[in-house]
């Protein structure tokens, strides 16, 4: 295993490797390499922000066969992210693995509390669509731009809104 600094993987990770002069199979290898686990044929476009570049934290992030990762998406990787095959994630999409408890009147953010993340089989997460810690996306959803998924989406179908609401069945 590599040994770096914290601040030198971050730029690593988040500069270097996120370039866009960098090209995408090379960006996948290098994150493979780095404990990322990756399935066959995906991609992983430039400008995406890896937090907690512990390579020990990139480990937690499991991306399945053949799926599509835009550019400028975020993952939290404090807890496990796991996405599934064929899956596509438009730009900007945020996976967010840690909350907060809510505290005292004096800090009201208060004990982290991370949980993990399952965007099973087949799913597209539209632009800007936010996913929340504990949250599963069950095979063939479809998450509708800008759609803030608070709990489990059940499979096939459409949510939309803030927070997201199943709108439709999908077949």
């Amino acid at each position: 295993m590599l040994r770096m600094t914290y601040k030198l993987r971050g730029f690593i990770v988040n500069t270097l490797l996120a370039s866009v002069i960098v090209p995408v199979d090379v960006r996948v290898r290098a994150l493979r390499a780095l404990g990322m686990r990756i399935g066959a044929g995906s991609r992983v476009h430039p400008l995406c922000h890896l937090a907690n570049t512990d390579i020990t934290k990139l480990a937690n992030i499991t991306i399945g066969d053949h799926t599509y990762i835009n550019s400028k998406c975020f993952f939290e990787s404090l807890d496990t992210i796991t996405i599934g095959a064929r899956v596509s994630l438009a730009m900007d999409v945020m996976l967010c693995t840690t909350t907060h408890s809510i505290g005292s009147s004096d800090r009201r953010a208060g004990p982290s509390r991370p949980a993990p993340i399952v965007i099973e089989d087949g799913c597209w997460l539209g632009v800007r669509s936010l996913i929340l810690p504990g949250v599963t996306i069950g095979r063939g959803c479809v998450i509708a731009a800008g759609a803030v998924v608070t709990a489990d989406c059940e499979p096939n179908g459409l949510y939309a809104g803030v927070p997201a609401r199943r709108v439709r069945t999908l077949v």
